[in-house]
């Protein structure tokens, strides 16, 4: 799982600029995801693992991907990830299961994500 979403992080930070090819459902899939991750980062962050710093570059690399017409998905992502649920690629994880799995704390999880969010964060223009 820790590949996923390291995955789409990178994914996010490098293709941004080609997202006017992609397709709408490519688009409304990257959204989706961001919005997961982004409640996920708040999860982290209500559990006292991270700081905001994470979830405030979150939101701006969200502001990159054009939202779908209907943000529903992207709502429910959200509230998802806030609950503690990495939601990607068609499969759902507790975070903590995946924590496990990869025999790190919960705090370390989010630790790493947090740091790649802001690790791209640091390539937008300023």
């Amino acid at each position: 799982m820790k590949k996923i979403v390291l995955t789409g992080l990178v994914a996010l930070g490098f293709v941004a600029p080609a997202f006017a090819q992609a397709t709408n459902e490519q688009m409304e899939m990257a959204y989706n995801s961001a919005r997961n991750q982004l409640g996920v980062l708040k999860y982290c962050q209500n559990e006292g693992h991270i700081d905001g710093a994470a979830v405030t570059v979150q939101g701006k690399l969200i502001a990159l991907i054009p939202a779908p017409s209907d943000t529903t998905k992207g709502d429910e992502a959200e509230k998802i990830g806030e609950k503690g649920t990495i939601a990607a690629m068609g499969v759902n994880q507790e975070l903590a299961a995946s924590a496990n799995a990869q025999n790190v704390t919960e705090k370390q999880f989010c630790d790493v994500v947090a740091n790649a969010v802001k690790q791209v964060g640091d390539q937008l223009p300023k």
